[in-house]
Parts: structure tokens; sequence; C-alpha cells
């Protein structure tokens, strides 16, 4: 049994590439005047939608409180979802380890390999809502411990190995799994960061794949290159090589086909993120008495916690990934947080062109069909001077 490590996926790729894979981070976040089973129907559909559509991945979180975010359990959600798509990998996004216990949570996600044949990826976190925490008598100044402790048993437990261990809030006595993944590479694993290292250490303790949550936010974005730096020295401290295709940054994006119409859209929406935002803080925010206004904000200085925003068009949307390439220094992964801001047609409207038009910017899809209508406009003369002569000696009756 084999947990994918930093070293196992080839040369990491050449600094400030941009990145060539694409999916989606669902939180997910749903305005609390909604019916919830037709919002979490919807969220299945969209994972359909994105499969058909060829983005790779599907990220979905866990949440216990504050009723905007309400995936409790991202294995049952990928249970349905597995059942639903084809080819589409999906994540947890990210478990939160003080919550479980680490046998109980290792044996759910390998099931869930076996479920989908090898389309899981397990992504790790200490738990982002302190009010979760609260629930549960979990003090929010242990989390981060607590889940270094978590993954020191999960990791292995993930290998194949046999785990003996004890802490104040866990025991394994000789713990093994019953199953082992779907596919001899093993289960990608992964570890979230946001401005703190403290993921990038973990990650690059166990040889994880890192997960910037913060991407978008401006002291985030900021922290990219000093994130990376941390896990790159920490993976070579712990015999492991850090790759930045393994490295996925989440932004919020939403694209239509002007700029007007996609702020139009997104204003749509807008309120459910501003009650959010003004419920887990306890304020209330001027920049949101508009839907305008909180657009503006968005867009400009930034959301706390979602950050700066991208509304526009796909080709804003490449300049922005371009940009984030190069400030980061490269990265494999883009992932779009999935938003509540506009009606779900013009959601699926926004995957659209971003499958149709930033994607194969970015991977090259189309490099062959302009070389080859170059290579056709350069020698137009030529082809149309043959097919002339062509032409000409049909017409011309043979000679008797």
């Amino acid at each position: 049994m084999k947990v994918l490590h930093a070293s196992t996926k080839g040369p990491p790729v050449s600094e400030a590439a941009p990145p060539t894979r694409f999916g989606a981070f669902i939180a997910p976040y749903h305005g609390i005047d909604g019916n919830p089973a037709l919002q979490l129907r919807r969220d299945l559909d969209l994972v359909g939608h994105l499969d058909t559509l060829g983005f790779e991945e599907a990220w979905i979180g866990e949440h216990h409180s504050a009723g905007y975010e309400t995936i409790a359990s991202p294995e049952v959600f990928i249970a349905a979802a597995a059942e639903r798509t084809t080819r589409i990998r999906l994540g947890t996004g990210v478990n939160s380890l003080p919550y479980h216990h680490p046998l109980v949570l290792a044996d759910r996600i390998v099931q869930l390999d076996q479920q989908s044949r090898g389309r899981v990826m397990f992504g790790s976190g200490p738990g982002q809502l302190a009010s979760d925490a609260f629930m549960m008598g979990i003090d929010p100044m242990r989390q981060r411990s607590m889940m270094a402790e978590a993954l020191a048993a999960i990791v292995p437990l993930l290998r194949g190995e046999t785990v003996t261990m004890k802490t104040d809030w866990f025991t394994l006595e000789q713990a093994r799994l019953h199953l082992g993944p779907y596919t001899r590479a093993g289960i990608e694993t992964v570890c979230a960061s946001t401005v703190s290292p403290s993921g990038s250490v973990q990650a690059g303790t166990h040889g994880m794949g890192l997960l910037s949550l913060a991407a978008a936010d401006p002291s985030g974005f900021a922290a990219l290159a000093t994130n990376w730096d941390v896990y790159a020295e920490t993976c070579a401290e712990h015999g492991h090589v850090a790759d930045r295709e393994r490295w996925r940054l989440v932004v919020p994006m939403h694209l239509a086909e002007t700029v007007e119409a996609a702020r139009e859209q997104a204003e749509y929406g807008v309120h459910h993120l501003v009650d959010y935002i003004q419920g887990l803080s306890g304020t209330t925010m001027p920049w949101g008495a508009t839907p305008a206004a909180a657009i503006t904000r968005w867009t400009g200085e930034g959301f706390p916690t979602f950050g700066v925003a991208m509304i526009g068009t796909p080709a804003q949307a490449i300049e922005r990934i371009t940009a984030m390439a190069e400030r980061s220094g490269g990265f494999g992964t883009l992932l779009l947080l999935d938003l509540p801001i506009a009606r779900p047609a013009d959601k699926w409207r926004s995957y659209e062109l971003f499958a149709e038009y930033v994607v194969p910017h970015f991977t090259g899809a189309n490099r062959p069909r302009r070389a080859s209508m170059a290579w056709a406009n350069e020698n137009s003369e030529r082809f149309i001077g043959a097919l002339r002569q062509a032409v000409v000696a049909a017409m011309t009756p043979p000679a008797s």
C-alpha cells in the first residue's frame, strides 16, 4: 500500500509555470434562506457538470456550524458524486482532523477510494470554524497540534503500516486498515495551508501535496512564495522532493461574456456572502450596503476569508492566473472557489466559459490547430495556385 508523496509524480515543473489542471473547491456556500435539500442536489449536479466539462478535480468541505457551509461529511457527498461521474477526482477539502479518530477516518477514505475506483484524494486541515471546535469542547489553540498528531497516524495507516500510538485524545493499538487503496499508486494526500506556515510544515513533513486556501487573500497571496519555501525546506529535511505540480491554489472567480454581465450576475447573490461574513464577525460592514458596492470592494480590497475575487471575462481570468503563477513561482492546479453569488444557470455558464477558453490557453490544447492554420496561411498562394491549375486542367478539353 502506498501514499503518493511529493517525489512520486515526476520532475518538478519549471519556475513560474502556470497550472495545467483545473478543478473546483466546493465548501459549499449557501444562503440560509434557500431549501437545503435543493442546494445539496444542485451541488451534486454541479459536480456532474464539471465532470462533463473535463475539470480534473472537485474538493468538498466539512463544516458543522453557522448554517452556511452545509456539508458535514464530505465522504457522504463524495460517495454520491462518484456514482454520478466517471473521471473527475474527488477530494475531501478538507477533513478537520481534530474531529475524527484517525483510524476511523482513514478507514472511510480507503473505502471511498475503492467505491470510486481510485478517484479519491485525502485533504486535511485543523478545522476552519472556531464554532465547530467550541461545540465539541476542543480548544482552538490545540487544533493544529492535534492535526499534526492525527497526520502522524493517518499517513502511515494509508501506507498500509501498523500503528501503535497514544495521545491525550486518541489511542491506537496495533492499528491497521483492512482495505487497501484501489490502485498501486495509492491515495493522494494534501494538507491545507492559509497564511501561517503550519500547513506547509505538515505537508512537507509527510510528503503531502500543498493546498493553498488563501491564495486570493492579499496576505495569503503575499505569503505564497514564503509558504512554498517552508514547504520545500521541510520536504528536504524529511527526504521528500517538493513538486510544484502537486501545489493547488484556490481563487474565487465568476466569468461572463462581458465584465458588465459578470458584475450584474454576481450582484444577484453577493449579499449571501456579506451576510455570512457579518454573521461570523458579529459586525455590520458598510461596504455591503448595496450589491454594486459589495462587488466593487470584493474585486478591489477583497472580502475577509474570501480574498479578492476575479469577476469578469475569460481573458481577465487568464491574466489573473498568469500573475498568480509568476507571484508563486509556479503551481500545478487551480481550483475555482464555488460561489453562491449568481443564479445557478449563470454559475454553470461561468464554468463553461472557463473550460472553453481559459483551460485550453494553459494546457496548449489549441497549439496544433494554430500551427496548422499558420502553415496553411503561409503556403496559401502555393495551394491556391495548384488548385487553380487543377480546375483549369479539368475544364480544358483533351486534345483530339
